[in-house]
Parts: C-alpha cells; structure tokens; sequence
C-alpha cells in the first residue's frame, strides 16, 4: 500500500511539468539554435570574403591579418567550416614574378622563346592562370633553345595558397549554449515520457498484486 501510495506521488510530480511547456520551451530553443548557427556562418562568410578582397588586392600584410581573422574565428565558433580557400590572385602574382626572373636571366634565344610561348597561350587562357602557366611550359618544353630558361624558372609551391580551416563540434558561443539546453529539454520530455510510462505500469503491477 506504501509503495503504491508513492508510485501515485511520483506521478503526480511528473504531471506537474507540463508537456506543452516542454515542448514549446523546446521550439523556442530550435528557432533560437538555428539562428545562432546561421549567424556563426554568416561571421564565417564575412572573413572568407574579406580574404578573397585581400587577396585581389594583392596586398600580402592584410592577406596575412585576413587569414588569421578567420582561423581564429572558425576555430572558435561551431557551424565556421571554412571549405578550401585558394589565393589565386597570390599564386599569379608570384608566378608572374617567376617567369619574369626567369626571363631576365635568359640569354635574348630564351626571352624570344618565352614570347613565342606567350604569344600562344595568351589567347586561350587568362594571364597568368594555372592554365596559362602549364600552356607556357609546354610550348617552351618543344622549343630546343629554351631548356635554359626552363629550368631557371622555378614555381611556386600551389599547396602554399591552399587553406582550410575546421569548426569545432561544439563551442561556448550562443550557438553553442542554446543548443546544450535544447538537449538538456529533449532529454528533459524524454524522461518524463519515459518516467510517466514505467510508473503507470509499477501502477498496474502493484493493482494486480493486491487482488
């Protein structure tokens, strides 16, 4: 009689939290989650956008300042993955100044041929792309007078432009903390749930043992 006296006690505290106040707790806290991720990868957006102006600007102490904008910040805040970022810009600029170096220290066989080369590829790809770089080369590998000059010319190292950064999986921002309490209330309607259904069926048991 004692123990079912307590079962009905134990029950009637878990009625006191009402499910509707949980649930609507919990939309409240989905919305609120949401936007706060939304808002880290918008800050995200910013910065990787902030580096890609840097780096068509061409300015490399701001390229750096940028970079390291958004390091910290995607390593600070959840939802901040930065995907592959490439300073394509950078990688031009330096593979100009290569093939001009390169071309300053050739005798007047290599500067024709560099201008030869150039004079190919220039119509088909845009300046100092990738693209344009491996036409270069391999309109200067057919022409006999230019081994000098190819192997003086030395390219950057494309894995140096290359950067990607990764957000941790949870971070103590607003983001972070509203989806800890989203947990802590879906854990929160869950038990309940779960606490209501064993304590009905202690109920019952405790019913069939006193017939």
């Amino acid at each position: 009689m004692a123990n079912k006296q307590q079962v009905k006690r134990s029950m009637k505290r878990l009625r006191h939290i009402k499910m509707w106040h949980l649930v609507l707790l919990l939309m409240v806290l989905l919305v609120l989650s949401a936007t706060f991720l939304r808002l880290n990868n918008v800050g995200m957006t910013e910065r990787r956008r902030a580096v890609l102006s840097a780096d068509k600007a061409g300015n490399m102490e701001q390229i750096r300042q940028r970079i390291a904008d958004l390091q910290q910040y995607s390593s600070a805040h959840m939802n901040a993955d930065t995907g592959p970022i490439y300073l394509q810009e950078q990688y031009n600029r330096d593979v100009k100044a290569a093939l001009n170096a390169s071309m300053s220290t050739t005798n007047r066989a290599g500067q024709t041929a560099n201008a030869k080369a150039d004079a190919v590829c220039k119509p088909r790809f845009h300046s100092w792309s990738i693209d344009y770089v491996r036409c270069v080369y391999e309109e200067l590998g057919k022409l006999s007078s230019t081994n000098a000059s190819l192997q003086t010319a030395k390219m950057p190292d494309t894995s140096l432009y290359h950067y990607n950064f990764s957000a941790p999986l949870w971070s103590p921002d607003f983001a972070g903390w509203t989806i800890l309490l989203t947990g802590v209330v879906i854990s929160a309607i869950l038990g309940r749930i779960v606490g209501m259904i064993i304590l009905r069926i202690m109920l019952r048991i405790q019913y069939r043992a006193a017939k």
